[in-house]
């Protein structure tokens, strides 16, 4: 790794300072596009907003949408604090900074869309699907994270109907709402293993105090580690929201939202790698499971892993904060994990 260990590389702080301030997918692609074109690169973009250099065979990703619109940073001493300033402009400025040695070493270097919320990975399948790598690599999280395992996940959303009608007048007809709350109370009573979640992130319904609701609703996030476990779970779900329209005599619509892979395709000559990484910057590497871009690489069932790069906390709220001087660490240790990837 000495050559490497040697090369210039741009300050991932300054690239922080810049990206996590700028809100939007398409102002923020725009400027990871003239950063790869000032380090003499040549940047593409998709229909979808996925910006990417390189044409090797390893593809690292790093995704540029957030889930909340960033602001201006507050810049304490240690701390920076701001909404996505780590979720993922930490990602994106590391990767950044490494991207020039990385295509010169024959890497793809790419900036995803639709990893965050409802995205459903469509930045990172399409990258998979178009560029064909032979590995895959996510650039995301908190050190010294290292995420060799796909959590599978079923997305969701599910609708109860009535008839409506005045709150006195109408006192007979069905509502939506004991549907609601029975299917609610029978779901999070559902048995889940550690290795499972079941979250209701959003719901909805109806139009005043006095009138009976049409429509009431809500969103639904099933995770498990092993697809036939997250099949069982999703498919006891359902029986719920069946039985609970049938009982309150309502109508249920049911709509499938977005569904990732469960499962693991990291190899050894990766995990080892990861390992050596981190520990050359002081860190005792903790694998983990979780849902990543490299999650896109495990449905396609090419090799795929992703390093954490950052340390802060509160992803995906307006107090999100990183240790910026951390980003230096995690530009270490991904030069390192490739440097050591390629050599195997």
């Amino acid at each position: 790794m000495s050559d490497l260990a040697t090369k210039t590389t741009l300050d991932p702080i300054m690239l922080l300072g810049e990206i996590a301030e700028i809100g939007g997918d398409g102002p923020r692609g725009a400027w990871v596009a003239q950063q790869l074109q000032a380090q003499g690169l040549e940047s593409r973009t998709d229909e979808l907003g996925n910006v990417w250099a390189g044409s090797g065979p390893t593809l690292l990703v790093a995704h540029i949408d957030t889930v909340l619109t960033p602001t201006v940073l507050r810049r304490e001493k240690n701390r920076w604090y701001g909404p996505a300033v780590g979720d993922n402009s930490s990602g994106v400025a590391v990767l950044m900074a490494l991207a020039g040695e990385l295509v010169a070493l024959g890497c793809t270097v790419a900036f995803s869309v639709g990893e965050e919320g409802l995205g459903n990975l469509r930045g990172a399948r399409h990258l998979v699907k178009h560029l064909q790598p032979q590995q895959m690599i996510g650039v995301d999280g908190y050190l010294p994270g290292i995420v060799s395992r796909s959590a599978g996940s079923h997305r969701m959303r599910a609708r109860f109907l009535g008839p409506g009608g005045h709150a006195w007048g109408d006192r007979e007809a069905p509502s939506p709402v004991p549907a609601l709350g029975q299917a609610l109370a029978q779901m999070y009573a559902l048995e889940r293993p550690s290795h499972t979640s079941l979250n209701v992130g959003k719901l909805w319904g109806g139009e005043a105090i006095n009138a009976i609701p049409q429509e009431v609703g809500f969103e639904l996030d099933l995770r498990a580690l092993e697809a036939p476990v997250l099949a069982q779970k999703t498919a006891q779900v359902l029986e719920i929201l069946m039985e609970a329209a049938r009982r309150f005599n309502v109508r249920l619509e049911f709509e499938v939202l977005g569904e990732r892979p469960a499962g693991s395709t990291a190899t050894p000559a990766m995990l080892e790698a990861a390992r050596k990484a981190f520990m050359e910057v002081g860190l005792e590497a903790q694998f983990t499971a979780g849902s990543t871009d490299a999650s896109a690489g495990v449905e396609a069932g090419i090799p795929a892993i992703t390093l954490s790069v950052y340390r802060g906390g509160g992803a995906h709220t307006p107090e999100e904060w990183v240790e910026p001087e951390s980003l230096r660490q995690g530009v270490l240790a991904l030069r390192s994990f490739v440097w050591q990837l390629l050599q195997t």
